[in-house]
């Protein structure tokens, strides 16, 4: 819907038959220019605003952690991420820790790579490093095992790359999260997965 300032051009018959309702047309007149004025210029909701910041933040971060691991623990030249795969990430753990008492501030998240060789501890990351830490997310990202290497890969192998050196990881777009209290009577271990 597009709001537009032709609501101003007051329809006639739209009155009268109003009026004819016994509706008071300086009633109905104030009515309209709340509205013309409410639909011309709509308020901003400051918390979607906030928590879009946020997740574009988590984002980052995420992307960062699996940057800095490709060439240490992954041993790949590139990963292989899909796509939005870290926004619907980012979001889950946004609404993880909305009812946490520091809020996302106190989460420390494990990143982990679920692989065909088990688990991979890729890094820990702490979103406020200042916060003690009130509740753990351990993020665990799944290799997509359907993915047939490239003929590149074959060729690759042996020539320019140490042995056990990967060209490209691609991760699944599922994923598990795995969220634990740390300091609470009642601390229990939530998991989600995707």
């Amino acid at each position: 819907m597009v709001a537009t300032s032709t609501l101003k051009n007051k329809n006639t018959e739209c009155f009268s038959e109003l009026i004819d309702r016994r509706h008071d047309q300086a009633c109905i007149e104030d009515e309209l220019d709340y509205w013309d004025h409410s639909l011309a210029e709509p308020a901003l909701n400051t918390e979607a605003v906030f928590e879009d910041r946020t997740c574009q933040q988590l984002v980052k971060m995420l992307e960062s952690c699996l940057s800095r691991a490709k060439k240490t623990t992954l041993n790949c030249s590139e990963v292989l991420v899909p796509e939005k795969l870290t926004r619907r990430i980012a979001r889950d753990v946004v609404r993880l820790s909305a009812g946490e008492p520091c809020g996302l501030r106190g989460c420390v998240l494990h990143v982990l790579l679920e692989a065909e060789g088990g688990c991979k501890r890729l890094e820990r990351v702490a979103y406020d490093p200042s916060v003690v830490p009130t509740f753990e997310l351990t993020l665990v990202f799944k290799q997509d095992g359907s993915a047939w290497p490239s003929l590149r890969d074959f060729f690759l192998i042996g020539t320019c790359f140490a042995p056990g050196f990967r060209h490209a990881l691609k991760l699944s777009p599922g994923f598990r999260l795995i969220k634990r209290k740390l300091y609470s009577s009642s601390a229990g271990t939530v998991v989600e997965e995707y």
